[in-house]
């Protein structure tokens, strides 16, 4: 599949880069510093382009099946999440690119309390804006019209091994025998290009964990 793959130069974005070459996608990656990305392949093309500017996302995506965002803001730049999901979504009807699989936040899933993580006593306080603000930007792409997909990690996302094994949930936290949610940042690529090639959740969000 062609595929435009924004944010392709963060811990996320190269995983999932990575893990799309491996299975013989042809990937452009848009990303603001494309030196930045020190990767060579034949199914990879590099190229500029900022998420702020819907009409760098449109230049970026056009003639692309599929778009894949691992866009991540900075710490303290939380709302920029909100003005990179409109950006991304009106770059994108531009571009006429209707499939769109977003690497989102864990913060808003539901835990077996009933509430969302991020409103359980637990969750760091430091980072609940940058949950608050995923959730925010989970509802733009609801109502966006394409044909998206929201993919939420476990509650703690970090390198490690791509074991294939992982189970797969829709807006309740996966958790394991011992309560704890996780999985590594290999395997959360591989559901997210999973998701790509068979489409089991457009129109709606999934998570993973061990």
């Amino acid at each position: 599949m062609k595929v435009v793959l924004f944010g392709a130069s963060g811990t996320i974005g190269r995983a999932i880069l990575e893990e799309a070459l491996k299975r013989k996608h042809e990937v452009t990656a848009a990303v603001r510093r494309p030196e930045a990305l020190e990767i060579q392949h034949n199914g990879l093309l590099t190229l500029p382009a900022d998420l702020l500017r819907p009409e760098e996302v449109a230049r970026a995506a056009g003639g692309h099946e599929a778009a894949i965002s691992a866009y991540g803001p900075e710490f303290g730049a939380e709302g920029e999440l909100l003005e990179v999901a409109r950006s991304l979504v009106e770059g994108l009807k531009t571009a006429g690119v209707n499939r769109l699989i977003v690497v989102g936040g864990a913060g808003s899933l539901k835990t077996d309390s009933g509430e969302r993580l991020m409103d359980t006593p637990e969750f760091p306080e430091e980072i609940r804006p940058l949950a608050a603000a995923h959730a925010d930007a989970y509802e733009i792409y609801a109502q966006s019209g394409l044909e998206y997909t929201y993919a939420s990690p476990a509650a703690i996302l970090t390198p490690g091994r791509r074991t294939g094994q992982f189970r797969v949930g829709l807006d309740r936290l996966v958790v394991d025998e011992n309560g704890k949610s996780e999985i590594s940042t290999q395997d959360y690529a591989a559901a997210v290009i999973d998701e790509l090639e068979e489409g089991n959740f457009i129109g709606t969000r999934f998570t993973v964990g061990y």
